[in-house]
């Protein structure tokens, strides 16, 4: 799970959860900003591992390489550097690696409706789906985004993983 700096990364507890209900082993990387959102140590105890910001140390072991990869909430600047081949950080530099591969990736984007009428959001998820990552938006191309009264639907992403892999449906 790559998460970034939205509002619903402030509950992405609920997607481990979710995740690790259905089977799924999660390792969470989180973008810098991201980290302000959610306590790492209560993903760590959900996970069992480090929450990951930063490249490691030489040495340090290298992380596994996943069966998938949901990056939820995706919000509009990290969806757009991703798809220009921005790897300014360690959560960027894993999509700009992977994106392409074999591995089945899923974005959840929380994008405002302004943010998503911008044309670079338009031009940003073609390329991204271009490059076969599963970029899921709701009615009319708009993000399924959650409000105060509507949880962000993490589902989605975990039901997506599972349809692209055939595991933790």
């Amino acid at each position: 799970v790559i998460v970034s700096g939205g509002a619903p990364a402030t509950d992405v507890g609920t997607l481990v959860k979710q995740a690790r209900d259905r089977g799924w082993t999660v390792q969470v990387i989180a973008t810098p900003s991201a980290l302000a959102f959610f306590d790492p140590a209560a993903i760590e105890a959900l996970t069992g591992t480090p929450v990951r910001s930063k490249h490691r140390s030489p040495g340090e072991p290298r992380s596994r390489v996943p069966d998938a990869i949901i990056v939820a909430p995706a919000t509009f600047n990290l969806l757009n550097q991703w798809a220009l081949g921005v790897a300014d950080s360690y959560a960027l530099a894993v999509l700009a690696e992977q994106t392409g591969m074999a591995i089945p990736i899923i974005a959840l984007p929380a994008v405002s409706a302004p943010l998503a009428a911008r044309p670079q959001f338009a031009r940003s998820i073609k390329a991204l789906r271009a490059e076969g990552v599963s970029v899921l938006l709701g009615p009319g191309g708009a993000p399924p985004q959650g409000t105060a009264d509507d949880d962000f639907p993490w589902q989605l992403a975990l039901d997506e993983a599972a349809e692209m892999t055939g595991f933790g449906g």
